[in-house]
């Protein structure tokens, strides 16, 4: 917003944007200043500056290869005393990852020697009242930031409906 209100500022003036945008003038005109003057910017942000450029620079010279530990561990080495999570938080805001090695998560440890559980409803799955039957799954989904295990719990009878084999009425 702040950009948007520097490109039209001198169009209309910044008080009839102000009216129209949901931002305080504190807001602009605080980082106006900050613009202007970096030096009165907070610690941490200054500090972030200067990481990043280091973030990135060990991580081109990776040839943008190097994950968040691989970084960490390359500016502990150069002597740079840093927070892993500091430098997690740098590299998402910046869009920094790594190359992603290795094998999907392996779901199933299949054996035919091992005993299954009992299959109660003989693969009947139609149910007449609320209740009589639940339905139960789980799945692993692979996300950016590692596996999501999501189980599902839901009556049989909803399941029905949903399937559209029974109108709702």
């Amino acid at each position: 917003m702040v950009h948007f209100i520097d490109d039209h500022k001198n169009d209309d003036g910044v008080e009839p944007i102000f009216r129209v945008l949901p931002i305080a003038p504190s807001t602009y005109y605080r980082a106006q200043v900050l613009s202007d003057d970096p030096h009165k910017r907070s610690l941490r942000s200054q500090h972030d500056d200067y990481y990043i450029s280091e973030i990135k620079r060990i991580w081109q010279g990776s040839k943008c290869r190097y994950g968040v530990r691989k970084v960490w561990q390359q500016i502990k080495a150069d002597g740079l005393k840093v927070a892993r999570c500091t430098i997690e938080r740098l590299m998402s805001q910046h869009g920094l990852q790594g190359v992603w090695c290795g094998k999907g998560k392996i779901t199933t440890h299949s054996r035919d020697d091992q005993k299954r559980a009992d299959d109660l409803v003989n693969r009947n799955f139609s149910a007449h009242r609320p209740n009589q039957l639940w339905v139960a799954d789980f799945i692993y989904i692979k996300t950016l930031g590692g596996w999501v295990y999501t189980a599902f719990i839901i009556d049989g009878l909803l399941a029905l409906l949903w399937t559209g084999k029974y109108p709702i009425v």
